[in-house]
């Protein structure tokens, strides 16, 4: 039995990412915004050094790897945030990594990934490649341990990491944990290790139009996946075909319900967060904001969003801010 398959995701774990995270990287800022009335708590991830929260998983999982594991490498799945996250903690820890991204992802998360060393190997998205075969193709050929972006015990915890620290950062203001967490959601990594860090709190997945598996399986009991039609969507960060069991055992047990947003509702979240927070944020990384702004939130005393990411073209991003996207 694999070390991966013996590991489960807890709340410990957890705190044991947040305390190694802590070590290495300072805290993002937890921002103040005004919305209807009432005080919501932005966790600004999209200033991680990688300009996202992936950084914290791939840290967490590759500094698990043992020396024999460390030597033969890692692979990992990704359109491009975990990718960046993963390539920079190899980077600093001397593994050799391989990511598989799609043809169609941002030339700005492709360029990056490259240039913190990474190989990248593409697969064809939409022509439906699977990317977990390709992945697991080149593990069994090279010998090298899978790093999934968020089917990952590891993975999971480490994105907890960001629950941990929006509690202090609050307590420091006086203010108890938040009672609901928001957040974008692909394969459900984010929200699980939020889950775990904050049981308290009512953790809530927010999902683009046409992708919102997570948001079917919740509501069936059962993982569903995203239908051969789903549209195209801005989000690259979030088209995840399904997510795994071990994702979905935590957000089945935590998780009420999940929530959809529109591309018009995302681009008016990116508009809003770039000029109330001064934050350059990717579309997928302002699906939870976009979903509060909507509406669409339940009421509670003390909710907290996290921008998940900032990695956008820097014409696309232009084109939001105009209006003519």
């Amino acid at each position: 039995m694999t070390q991966a398959l013996l590991h489960r995701p807890t709340g410990q774990g957890v705190a044991m990412a947040a305390r190694k995270i802590s070590e290495i990287l300072p805290r993002t800022p937890l921002l103040p915004l005004d919305v209807d009335g009432r005080t919501i708590w932005c966790k600004a991830e999209s200033l991680q050094p990688v300009g996202a929260f992936k950084i914290r998983g791939a840290w967490h999982r590759l500094t698990a790897l043992t020396e024999e594991e460390r030597a033969r490498g890692v692979v990992g799945v990704s359109s491009g945030n975990h990718a960046q996250g993963v390539a920079w903690a190899s980077r600093r820890l001397g593994i050799e990594a391989t990511i598989v991204m799609p043809v169609d992802a941002p030339e700005v998360k492709l360029a990056n990934t490259r240039a913190l060393g990474a190989e990248v190997v593409l697969y064809d998205r939409p022509g439906g490649e699977d990317r977990d075969e390709v992945a697991a193709r080149l593990c069994a050929a090279r010998g090298a341990t899978l790093v999934h972006a968020y089917g990952d015990p590891w993975i999971i915890e480490g994105q907890g990491s960001t629950g941990i620290e929006i509690a202090a950062q609050m307590a420091e203001l006086s203010l108890a944990a938040p009672d609901q967490v928001v957040a974008p959601c692909g394969g459900g990594g984010l929200t699980a290790g939020l889950a775990l860090a904050l049981p308290d709190a009512a953790v809530i997945p927010v999902e683009p139009e046409g992708w919102d598996d997570v948001c079917r399986s919740l509501e069936t009991g059962t993982i569903c996946r995203v239908g051969a039609d789903a549209p195209p969507t801005p989000c690259d960060a979030l088209q995840t075909p399904g997510t795994w069991p071990i994702n979905f055992e935590i957000l089945r047990a935590r998780c009420p319900f999940g929530l959809v947003v529109t591309p018009a509702e995302i681009r008016a979240a990116q508009r809003l967060a770039f000029a109330k927070l001064r934050l350059v944020i990717e579309p997928g990384g302002a699906a939870a904001l976009a979903a509060v702004l909507a509406g669409r939130t339940p009421s509670a005393e003390r909710t907290a969003i996290v921008l998940s990411g900032g990695n956008t073209d820097a014409q696309a991003f232009a084109r939001v801010l105009s209006g003519a996207d």
